[in-house]
């Protein structure tokens, strides 16, 4: 593979080929290459002793896959002749080779639906699995149309994971010439328990208060990027999609406040790989190469 590519889940699906027409636009305004992945993940059988794979590819099923990759690269080249594309075809579980991939990549791209090794990418296992664990961002291309002039929009809740998330959705934003839409979602203290005098307002003053310090860290190195911040009362997961409608791109960290703490993938994140309306970033750690 070479150094620190844009690594695409790949399949021909018409999720895949979404992938990789979000990755190629962001490898030419990046200068980075793209790798085309696609697993032989195949089905196993149990036996009393362990499971046994019912079946390996066949040299024919293998030359199919080379062909499939090929004729990709082909396309990408006729739209994007600057940007350097490989494939590769490698045996096992999608999910685990993305995050053996993601070792070395700077970006990991998935459709939104795939086949064949990536069967059920939104709705299934394999892309929870990938944005839990892997060492880079990951971005699911989702929504029906592009939106080369939206906002990036990031949520922030003040967990670390959150704090990666807002450190990316930064960098994206000022290379992207973007605004960057901060939104901090919060839960109105009912009545009866509210302070005296410490109504709505309050509250989302305080809220309002506690985000501009997070943000000064970012505002003072891209201080070129224009920032707006929505602070707004209700379930985070909704107020995220909700703003991610005229957005193009959407940024949120693995695990933030609230719920279990020992999922790896929140249930805001999660939310955004079935409901945004546009890609979705999920970042977990951001990639050794910033180049």
């Amino acid at each position: 593979m070479n150094a620190h590519p844009i690594v695409v889940g790949y399949d021909a699906s018409d999720g895949a080929r979404a992938a990789l027409s979000w990755a190629l636009a962001e490898a030419a305004r990046t200068g980075a290459q793209v790798t085309l992945l696609f697993a032989f993940e195949w089905p196993a059988v149990a036996s009393t002793v362990a499971p046994v794979a019912t079946s390996w590819p066949d040299q024919g099923a293998r030359e199919d896959a080379r062909k499939m990759l090929d004729s990709a690269i082909l396309d990408a080249f006729q739209t994007h002749p600057r940007v350097v594309v490989t494939g590769t075809v490698q045996d096992g579980p999608a999910a685990v080779l993305l995050r053996e991939q993601s070792r070395q990549a700077r970006l990991l791209v998935l459709g939104s639906r795939g086949h064949g090794g990536f069967t059920g990418l939104l709705l299934g296992s394999t892309t929870v699995a990938v944005s839990a664990h892997a060492h880079c961002p990951v971005v699911v291309v989702r929504g029906e149309r592009e939106r080369p002039d939206g906002p990036v929009v990031v949520g922030v809740d003040g967990s670390p994971g959150a704090q990666l998330a807002l450190e990316y959705a930064f960098a994206q934003a000022a290379a992207r010439d973007a605004e960057l839409r901060v939104v901090r979602a919060w839960t109105p203290i009912a009545p009866r328990w509210q302070p005296p005098g410490y109504g709505p307002e309050e509250q989302a003053a305080v809220e309002r208060a506690e985000l501009d310090r997070v943000l000064t860290d970012g505002r003072s190195r891209y201080p070129q990027v224009r920032v707006t911040v929505e602070v707004t009362p209700g379930p985070a997961g909704r107020v995220v999609v909700d703003a991610s409608r005229d957005a193009q791109l959407v940024i949120v960290g693995t695990r933030g406040h609230g719920g279990f703490g020992g999922l790896l993938l929140g249930s805001i994140s999660q939310q955004l790989l079935h409901h945004a309306h546009c890609p979705v970033a999920v970042v977990r750690e951001l990639a050794s190469v910033t180049d």
